[in-house]
């Protein structure tokens, strides 16, 4: 009697909880309690991150689409560190374009095929540095309730030894012991929502992003494209009179 009056007066505060659980749930929930700080600094990294990213998009945009000659923004790109999202797409394909006129080229498919293969590349790239990380926000959105049970199981294992050792069932003697046990599954559960959340709405704005970017690189071909068939148009014109001065020799002789 004086045993079932001590435990129903005893401090059930979450932090009692958890120092009187054992070895194992102690190592699960501090486990699931570091996977939910992870989530929280991923979920800050991304949302500043992405931020960022809409912003040099726009602003890229609107340089691009305002009259400047590609040269120039070739070049003010250029001398920066770092570009990325768009600016990464253009300078990979501008670099593509004058390596190879540089180097002689001969066929403006070749050249065309060359760019668009260098502006896939980068795309790739920028799609990849969106999307980092968030292979861990779906890890652990899928794998916390799991590890949770895990320690809820094993508490609960516990206790029904202790309450076999006690020889007593008293509400009073197991609610501790279980309380311990599904403290575990909270904390999964407290991991877990945070991230599923998290990860669908952050695989959403990567999705958008990465649109646009390939949006800008399906229209930076069609110009590309289109500044290789006027090239190509001028070297044929060029080269018609000295074809014609070539068959009037020839007829003459």
């Amino acid at each position: 009697m004086e045993q079932v009056g001590l435990a129903a007066t005893s401090d059930v505060t979450l932090l009692s909880l958890f120092l009187e659980a054992g070895f194992v749930v102690k190592l699960v929930m501090l486990g699931l309690l570091a996977a939910s700080v992870w989530t929280w600094a991923i979920v800050v990294n991304k949302v500043i991150a992405y931020k960022k990213a809409k912003i040099q998009l726009d602003r890229f945009e609107d340089l691009f689409w305002s009259g400047q000659s590609l040269e120039e923004l070739y070049r003010s790109l250029s001398e920066r560190k770092k570009n990325s999202g768009m600016g990464a797409i253009f300078l990979s394909a501008m670099q593509e374009w004058k390596k190879s006129f540089e180097r002689g080229a001969k066929t403006p498919m070749g050249l065309q095929m060359r760019i668009d293969k260098a502006m896939d590349v980068a795309l790739v790239r920028e799609s990849e540095a969106l999307e980092s990380r968030l292979g861990w926000l779906a890890t652990i959105g899928s794998a916390a309730p799991f590890i949770g049970l895990f320690g809820t199981v094993i508490g609960i294992m516990t206790s029904f030894q202790a309450i076999a050792g006690s020889k007593s069932t008293n509400l009073a003697v197991v609610a501790p012991g279980i309380a311990e046990a599904l403290l575990a599954t909270a904390i999964g559960l407290l991991a877990a929502i945070p991230a599923v959340i998290a990860y669908n709405k952050f695989s959403a704005d990567a999705a958008k992003l990465s649109s646009r970017m390939e949006g800008f690189a399906d229209e930076f071909s069609g110009i590309l494209s289109r500044q290789l068939d006027e090239r190509s148009q001028v070297q044929q014109h060029a080269s018609q009179p000295q074809t014609s001065h070539s068959q009037a020799s020839m007829s003459g002789v």
